[in-house]
């Protein structure tokens, strides 16, 4: 069988072969309630605290804009991103330790499993590769009471990987929850961009959380139900982008040789300057080629906002009157897709 090519962009053999197929996942846990309306019953709360009043709202468990609550100029608007899902447990003993075991989605191979709770806010978790259609993806299992898989492990669908906890940060027995992302890997040279961008040590690597990139588990999960030939470039096609910054060419752009589909298979050498269209959260959904060079990163466009876009785009673009632009934050977060440039 030859090499698939898209548009020029040849998929190898040897990625292929590493287990490509389509979508066949499981919800990560017991709880199955996300498939009968999601809500309470699925998503563990958060303990919220805003203007004098406590509340305990489950949508702070889900995938968005749900956290952080700031009042503005144009009212209220949750200003913290939540990457993942946050599923509670469906069994507990008498002392209130949950007794959830939680198994992998798919089949796939364990890339990282972090045993010190105190090296992450996601406590102990666990990250395992999954290729779909020939592309790596990497689900991230976090807050765990213990892992029973290594690194280096292959993993079949459903096969427990450790139990759920409450360990991190900010978690107590009373929240115990499985914390599950699927991401996108934006660089495998992250690790010498956190040495020069960042104070504290990075030990986990790659599989650091500001190299992951989540998608919507829920809706993918839901929308998978429906269409089990689902795709994640399909699932992705109907994102609106929030925000559009060109960026010179630095000579290859990591992300897309592991998802030539965010180019639509275009070379990543190729072109002199990227027009790249993002999600409110960072998540890149297209990479467009331009034809003439740019002089440096630059803001195209901003989705029109009541607000300022720096709540609702973790403060990496500002605006100031009629000008909008990017802040130093959001220099820093391109550097992540274009490093070393």
């Amino acid at each position: 069988m030859a090499p698939q090519k898209t548009l020029g962009f040849t998929v190898s053999l040897a990625l292929l072969a590493t287990g490509a197929h389509a979508l066949d996942i499981v919800l990560p846990t017991p709880n199955q309630a996300l498939f009968a309306g999601g809500g309470p019953s699925f998503y563990m709360h958060v303990n919220r605290e805003f203007e004098g009043d406590s509340s305990k709202p489950w949508q702070g468990g889900q995938y968005g804009f749900w956290r952080n609550p700031t009042r503005t100029s144009a009212g209220i608007l949750y200003t913290r991103f939540h990457e993942g899902l946050d599923i509670k447990p469906l069994k507990r003993d008498a002392a209130g330790e949950p007794l959830d075991p939680v198994w992998s989605i798919a089949d796939g191979k364990v890339v990282h499993a972090n045993e010190t709770s105190g090296h992450s806010n996601y406590g102990k978790y666990v990250v395992i590769e999954h290729i779909w259609d020939g592309c790596p993806y990497y689900a991230l299992y976090g807050h765990l009471k213990s892992i029973c898989v290594r690194k280096g492990e292959a993993v079949g669908r459903s096969q427990i990987i450790g139990a759920l906890g409450y360990t991190g940060v900010g978690i107590d027995r009373s929240r115990a929850h499985l914390h599950f992302e699927i991401n996108l890997l934006a660089n495998r040279k992250f690790d010498s961009w956190h040495q020069k961008h960042m104070k504290e040590p990075n030990w986990h690597g790659i599989y650091n959380g500001l190299n992951l990139f989540g998608i919507d588990p829920a809706r993918l999960f839901l929308e998978n139900r429906k269409n089990p030939n689902l795709t994640i470039p399909q699932f992705l096609a109907g994102e609106e982008p929030f925000y559009k910054v060109r960026i010179p060419n630095p000579g290859t752009i990591d992300i897309l040789t592991r998802y030539p589909w965010l180019s639509g298979g275009i070379d990543p050498a190729s072109p002199p300057a990227w027009e790249i269209s993002f999600a409110k959260s960072g998540l890149p959904l297209r990479f467009k080629a331009l034809a003439g060079p740019v002089p440096g990163p630059q803001l195209a466009e901003v989705k029109a906002t009541a607000a300022s876009p720096y709540y609702q785009t973790l403060g990496r673009i500002t605006r100031s009157g009629s000008k909008t632009g990017l802040t130093e934050n959001g220099l820093r977060f391109l550097r992540v897709f274009t490093w070393p440039d």
